[in-house]
């Protein structure tokens, strides 16, 4: 009987899904505010039967009382996170609401499966960012010259990126000397120096009148990547230098900039990995080779990627099934290789709704930027879309040999405080940006109609003379 309702609930797991992921582009192309506001309902249903049933399947597999606790707190939160967030900033972007929730939801689902203690300090962690970014919108509402402090965003990013050689602070892990470890807690400056970097390309873009604002900005940019490829990390050195290429070209509108700039990011990629494979970047060629020809190398380092591929391939288009195949056995499959399990488990079908859940949220974050009047809350709301899309596709493109692996995390589904909080920390800046330009519509809105009563009276007056008659 367990084994008829697991199976029935996988099925039904992919229907729901798929259900989701058309709401998510249905929802961006409506325009009647009654039919978005009745699709986003459903979208919330969708995601709560869809965790439902994970955790139902999760429980018949392995049986554990703390399965059904754990659900029914994050349910709670969840719920609460919803409600109340909208009830607060009613201009804020429902539909970035609910793809917060189901991407938290999706993380601790397939955490749990492969680490329960994983599951449950990312889902506490998780709730502590949700209470404190919830404040951002508001402050960025009352705090409205963010964009003087470009100066001030490029120290402290720089600074705060160079704490991983101070001794005794910062370590290498897997090659790279990207993190810092505080009393045996441990997080990566480059997940918070993100933010950061984008709020001070986004300052210094809006003050740029000349070519010169803008070579100073590209060496004081090109510091940052310094920064990070002599820490070796070479796929945070990816998305910040596509970022602010991506940025310049939105803030210029000149296609040399973009052409140009990708093709330089080319150039130096392959001079560097030419030059210095066999030194600084030991381990980005081993990566490589196993990109190559995994299975060549299957007992070393090709092992990840090839577990990767076994898992997609074993799962097929429908998974597994929940606690039913062997996702655990994936190396870092709670965060680098995490897409890895849930296509096992869950079906490529599942995986292949994510990736476009993943677009949809991009959509959502270029739509909100573009709807900016002001370059500056344009700039960072583009900028943080770019990252968000950038570390997406390196991390799935790793693991399913499309690129060699980076070492980048899924945000939000992931293991890692971190990525987490920088993810949520992001998330409520666009919720605060959407909040701006909505209040800011409204009262455009009211000025046109004040205008146009002004207007109609002038009209009025002017049809009829003093006495009431034409």
């Amino acid at each position: 009987m367990i084994n008829i309702i697991c199976e029935i609930s996988k099925y039904l797991i992919i229907i729901f899904m798929v259900l989701y992921t058309i709401k998510c582009f249905t929802i961006l192309s409506a325009s009647d505010e009654e039919k978005r506001r009745k699709k986003l309902n459903k979208q919330i249903g969708y995601v709560f039967i869809i965790h439902f049933l994970c955790y139902l399947t999760l429980y018949l597999r392995m049986g554990s009382i703390k399965l059904l606790i754990f659900y029914t707190v994050q349910i709670f939160v969840a719920v609460f996170y919803m409600v109340v967030f909208h009830s607060i900033y009613k201009d804020s972007s429902r539909l970035l609401t609910n793809n917060t929730a189901f991407l938290l939801l999706i993380g601790y689902t397939i955490l749990t499966r492969l680490d329960f203690a994983l599951a449950v300090k990312q889902f506490i962690f998780a709730t502590v960012g949700l209470v404190v970014t919830a404040f951002i919108p508001f402050i960025m509402n009352k705090w409205r010259n963010l964009r003087k402090y470009g100066v001030f965003y490029g120290v402290i990013g720089i600074m705060f990126l160079l704490t991983v050689w101070v001794p005794g602070l910062g370590k290498e892990v897997y090659g790279s000397r990207n993190w810092i470890s505080i009393h045996g807690f441990s997080l990566q400056p480059m997940e918070f120096v993100k933010i950061i970097f984008v709020m001070f390309v986004a300052s210094m873009l809006v003050k740029a009148n000349t070519f010169g604002d803008l070579f100073l900005n590209a060496i004081i940019s090109a510091s940052y990547m310094g920064v990070l490829v002599l820490e070796k990390d070479l796929g945070a050195a990816v998305i910040f230098y596509v970022t602010y290429v991506f940025m310049v070209y939105l803030a210029t509108s000149r296609p040399i900039f973009m052409i140009g700039g990708l093709g330089l990011g080319v150039l130096a990629v392959v001079g560097g990995y030419t030059l210095f494979k066999d030194s600084l970047f030991r381990h980005v060629m081993v990566r490589v080779e196993a990109w190559k020809n995994p299975f060549a190398h299957i007992d070393t380092s090709g092992y990840q990627v090839s577990q990767s591929l076994f898992a997609m391939g074993t799962g097929g288009y429908v998974g597994s099934g929940l606690a039913s195949g062997k996702a655990d056995t994936i190396p870092v499959s709670e965060s680098d290789f995490i897409f890895s399990a849930i296509c096992e488990e869950l079906g490529v079908i599942f995986g292949l709704a994510l990736i476009l859940v993943i677009i949809s949220i991009f959509i959502s974050f270029v739509n909100i930027s573009m709807k900016s009047r002001k370059a500056f809350y344009k700039y960072i709301s583009f900028g943080y879309a770019s990252i968000y899309m950038l570390q997406s596709f390196l991390n799935i493109g790793g693991v399913t040999k499309f690129i060699p692996s980076t070492g980048v995390t899924l945000p939000l589904i992931s293991y890692g405080v971190s990525s987490v909080l920088s993810t949520l920390v992001v998330f409520s800046i666009i919720q605060g940006v959407c909040v701006i330009n909505n209040k800011e519509a409204a009262k455009n809105e009211k000025e046109k109609e004040r205008i146009r009563a002004i207007k109609q009276q002038y009209e009025y007056q002017a049809a009829y003379d003093p006495y009431g008659q034409r």
